[in-house]
C-alpha cells in the first residue's frame, strides 16, 4: 500500500487526469467561451498592470512590450506598480509619460499583492491584464484575451505561455513542462473552464479583480476562483502569447517554485469550499486533480520509498525499483550543480526538474503547516538578454 498510493495518485494527476480531459473532450465538451466579432468602437477600456521591485534591467523592454500591442491606444491604461523600488526602476517608466505610462509607486515595500489592492481605485479599465516586468507579450496578446471575454460567461481570459532561452540551456526541461501545462488547460477550458490563471499574464473583469485579495494569497490563483464564487468560468487563451524567459539554473526555478506553491496552497485553503464536488461539480473535480493530486504525489513518495526499502531484501522489484529511484536521485543532484552556463544533458535535466518540483512542494507545505511570511514579493530574476524582441512571430512553436 505505502508504494502503491503514491503511484497511482502520481499516474492520476499526470497522466490519466489529462487522458480524462481529453476523453471528454471527444464526447463533446461543455465549452469555454468563444471569440466574438468586435470593432474598435465597441472595444473596451483595458488597465495594463506591471508590479515591479528593482527591474531597471527589465523594465523598458516590458512597457515597449506594451506599447507595441495591437490594441487602440485610447483605450489602454498602462500602470506599472512600483514597490518601492531603489534603483532606477522609476525613473525609466517616468521617461515613459509622454506616451501614456502611469507610475503608482508604494511608499514602502508591501509586496506584490498587497500593491494591486493599492492599485485598485486608480484603475479605470472594465478589464484588468496582469502581467510581469521580465514577461513579453505578442502585439496581439491583449486583443485576443479581450475578444475572448465579450462572451459574459467568461471572468477571466489566461494566455499561453511559451517558454524561451537564448543563452542558458541548463533548465531545458522547463519549456516542455510549460508545453504540458498549457496543453491540459485547453483541454479544461474545453470542458468548462481552468483553475488556474497563469501568473505571466491573464485578463479579469475590473469588478472581480478590484475585490481585495489577502496579501499573503497567490491573486493568478485566486482570480479564477474568485471568477467561479460570481458565477463565471476563467479560460485559456492559445493566440494570446506570453513570452517567458526560463530561469538560469534549477536552484533558482526551485526557491521560484517553493515561493509559488506555498502561496498557491494558501490560496486553496481560504478557498477550500471550492473542493466540494457536491456543490461545484466539474470544478471541484478539476481542483482535486490539478492541484490537490500533484501537491500530494511528493508528499506520499517519502512513506512510499521506505516501502521499497523495506520490501527491497524479500522482493527483487522493489531493490532494482529503489535502485533506479537512487539513480534517478544522484543524477538529479548532478543536475542541481550543474555549471548554468554549460548545456545540460536532457535526461539529467529531467531528472532534476522533475526532483526539484517534487521537493519543492514538500518545502512549501512545510512553510505552509509551521508559518512563514510571503507578504514581501522578491520577484524570479530572469536574465534580461533572454527576453525576446516585442516584433515576434504568431506561432506558439517559433520562440524568437
Amino acid at each position: 500500500m505505502l508504494v502503491a498510493l503514491p503511484v497511482a495518485v502520481g499516474v492520476y494527476g499526470y497522466i490519466a487526469y489529462p487522458l480524462l480531459l481529453y476523453i471528454g473532450t471527444r464526447i463533446g465538451g461543455t465549452g469555454g467561451g468563444s471569440p466574438c466579432p468586435t470593432g474598435e468602437s465597441v472595444m473596451p477600456l483595458v488597465s495594463i498592470v506591471i508590479p515591479a521591485y528593482n527591474e531597471e534591467t527589465q523594465i523598458r523592454g516590458s512597457i515597449e512590450s506594451l506599447l507595441a500591442q495591437d490594441y487602440p491606444s485610447e483605450r489602454v491604461q498602462i500602470l506599472v506598480l512600483s514597490d518601492a523600488s531603489t534603483d532606477r526602476t522609476d525613473e525609466i517608466v517616468q521617461e515613459y509619460a509622454s506616451r501614456g505610462v502611469e507610475l503608482l509607486r508604494m511608499p514602502s515595500r508591501s509586496g506584490k499583492t498587497a500593491a494591486e489592492n493599492a492599485s485598485c481605485s486608480v484603475l479605470r479599465g472594465e478589464v484588468v491584464v496582469n502581467s510581469d516586468s521580465s514577461i513579453r507579450l505578442h502585439p496581439g496578446a491583449v486583443r485576443s484575451l479581450v475578444m475572448r471575454m465579450q462572451d459574459p460567461r467568461v471572468g477571466v481570459a489566461s494566455g499561453r505561455d511559451v517558454s524561451i532561452s537564448h543563452q542558458s540551456e541548463a533548465n531545458v526541461t522547463e519549456a516542455g513542462y510549460v508545453g504540458y501545462e498549457m496543453w491540459v488547460r485547453g483541454l479544461e477550458t474545453s470542458l468548462g473552464g481552468i483553475v488556474g490563471a497563469s501568473g505571466s499574464g491573464y485578463a479579469i473583469r475590473a469588478e472581480l479583480h478590484k475585490l481585495p485579495i489577502r496579501a499573503d494569497l497567490s491573486r493568478d490563483f485566486s482570480a479564477a476562483l474568485t471568477a467561479r464564487n460570481h458565477g463565471f468560468q476563467s479560460i485559456s487563451v492559445d493566440e494570446a502569447l506570453f513570452f517567458v524567459p526560463r530561469t538560469s539554473s534549477i536552484r533558482r526555478e526551485y526557491k521560484r517554485k517553493v515561493r509559488t506553491i506555498s502561496r498557491g496552497v494558501e490560496t486553496l485553503i481560504s478557498q477550500r469550499h471550492l473542493l466540494d464536488p457536491i456543490q461545484h461539480g466539474l470544478f471541484a473535480w478539476k481542483l482535486l486533480s490539478h492541484k490537490v493530486s500533484r501537491w500530494l504525489f511528493p508528499v506520499l513518495a517519502i512513506p512510499g520509498t521506505i516501502g521499497l526499502a523495506l520490501l527491497a531484501g524479500s522482493h527483487w522489484w522493489a531493490g532494482v525499483t529503489l535502485g533506479l529511484v537512487a539513480v534517478g536521485g544522484l543524477t538529479a543532484i548532478a543536475g542541481v550543480c550543474w555549471p548554468s552556463e554549460k548545456p545540460m544533458p536532457y535526461l539529467v535535466s529531467i531528472a532534476a526538474f522533475g526532483a526539484a518540483a517534487n521537493v519543492a512542494v514538500i518545502h512549501a507545505l512545510w512553510r505552509v503547516v509551521y508559518g512563514h511570511e510571503d507578504h514581501i514579493w522578491e520577484p524570479t530574476r530572469r536574465d534580461p538578454a533572454s527576453s525576446p524582441s516585442v516584433h515576434v512571430d504568431a506561432h506558439p512553436a517559433i520562440a524568437p
